[in-house]
């Protein structure tokens, strides 16, 4: 999709105090408690979080390796599309239950959240988000090769998408995360089982 592909044409929302950007490859730590949540059962909202987007209008393909480690509770990182503080998707591993987790977290008004064990190793992996009219497909993989989906979900239309990735660390600052191999494409004709 041209030169968007590239993170020198990227933004922050949110921009951390400390991060570099070498050969394309992103490097990212967390400011302290930041996070993007909206109400459901905690009853507090943020949007805060670390977010290194482009600006998309139509239908896309991102994809990225992410490489973190994951110690405290709430760590994450991964992808975003965002559309506002009430409307918007991250996805990755988000540090939960002693372990580090693949999961998403849809908010459309308020947040959901989905989040499931991740038989990879959680330090390196690769996560996948495409766009298609009004629905979002997130998929992973292990190893670059196999993709195994995660999530299909309804997601509001809107003429722009603010779209990149993403690093949180709710209950401390310091998680260092480093983001290569991106990719943005047109979305295959079957975003659900195209591997």
């Amino acid at each position: 999709m041209g030169n968007t592909d590239k993170f020198s044409n990227f933004n922050w929302l949110n921009e951390p105090n400390s991060w570099s950007l070498s050969n394309d490859v992103l490097q990212v730590t967390t400011d302290n408690r930041k996070d993007f949540w909206q109400e459901t059962w905690y009853n507090f909202t943020f949007n805060s979080g670390h977010v290194y987007g482009i600006e998309i209008k139509e239908d896309f393909t991102m994809e990225v390796c992410v490489e973190a480690s994951f110690t405290t509770l709430y760590d994450q990182a991964g992808l975003m599309i965002y559309v506002d503080e009430k409307h918007w998707l991250k996805t990755g591993i988000e540090y939960n239950d002693g372990q580090a987790m693949i999961g998403s977290v849809l908010t459309n008004g308020v947040s959901d959240w989905a989040t499931g064990v991740f038989t990879g190793d959680p330090f390196k992996f690769w996560i996948r988000l495409s766009k298609v009219g009004g629905v979002v497909c997130v998929k992973y993989s292990t190893d670059n090769v196999t993709w195994t989906l995660l999530r299909l979900s309804p997601f509001p239309i809107s003429d722009k998408y603010f779209v990149g990735p993403m690093c949180c660390t709710p209950q401390r600052e310091g998680l260092l995360a480093k983001f290569s191999g991106l990719k943005i494409t047109v979305p295959d004709k079957d975003i659900l089982h195209s591997n």
